[in-house]
């Protein structure tokens, strides 16, 4: 499987890298959530842009002068991520917005990865990749089911479309199971798929069915995981000091390769 690396940061060996998402609407409170995750068992902040542009809309200039703002207060590398609305985000967007979003973003030589919705609306996604790695910066290819779990294959199908159609460097897939059984599902998913991917993978069941996928998916073949230090950005992610202990006591009793 190929390496991700950001930095020091090796997305795809070891213990899952542990990503916290960083939530607040203005300017002081956000740069004070990243100055917190210094304190904190965090391998990767993710901002969600579209959150903090949930009140005002999206003004590409304000987002810029926070981002840098906020990188000066980070301590680890960051992935900005601008979730649609159609995929549970906070804000809406035009598609050529979303697009002038991203390329601004990546231009900005400041974040470290980008999601990019794998599934856009309009089909953009595959040259919202091409740009992200024309200016050098890794893209996670993502897709959110927040109403429920499909089956395998077409997860498999999807996770494996990131790949080989978009060229995406990491595949992301969450679910929302509405059983048991969902979860199962989801974890075959995600170990058929990297037994067959070159990129890392990133999955969860969501919800409170779903948080016992949130701290086994490497035994499954999840390179990363989601936690909260402030407010969650999704249902079921685990505070992420309790999320970091049994991670820990997981790699004890397995004997895994630690970071």
């Amino acid at each position: 499987m190929d390496i991700v690396r950001v930095g020091r940061l090796e997305i795809g060996r070891g213990r899952p890298c542990v990503i916290v998402p960083l939530t607040s609407s203005s300017p002081d409170a956000l740069k004070a959530e990243a100055r917190r995750l210094a304190g904190l068992p965090v391998d990767m902040a993710e901002w969600r842009v579209d959150m903090f542009c949930a009140r005002t809309g999206v003004d590409e200039r304000a987002v810029l002068a926070t981002l840098a703002e906020l990188k000066a207060s980070l301590s680890m590398p960051l992935l900005a991520t601008f979730r649609t609305v159609g995929e549970g985000g906070d804000c809406p967007l035009s598609d050529e917005g979303y697009a002038s979003l991203c390329a601004r973003l990546c231009e900005s030589g400041l974040i470290d990865l980008l999601d990019v919705e794998a599934f856009f609306r309009s089909g953009a996604a595959k040259d919202i990749v091409a740009r992200a790695h024309a200016l050098g910066v890794p893209v996670v290819a993502s897709n959110h089911d927040f109403h429920a779990t499909p089956s395998k294959d077409e997860m498999v199908r999807r996770l494996l479309f990131m790949q080989d159609e978009l060229g995406a460097d990491i595949l992301k897939i969450a679910v929302m199971p509405r059983c048991r059984a969902d979860v199962l599902e989801l974890l075959a998913a995600t170990e058929e798929a990297s037994s067959r991917a070159r990129r890392p993978i990133i999955s969860m069941s969501m919800g409170p069915l779903g948080v016992i996928s949130r701290v086994c998916g490497q035994s499954f073949g999840s390179a990363a995981t989601f936690g909260a230090a402030a407010k969650a950005s999704a249902p079921g992610q685990m505070d992420v000091v309790a999320l970091d202990a049994v991670l820990r006591a997981l790699d004890e009793a397995s004997g895994a390769e630690k970071r």
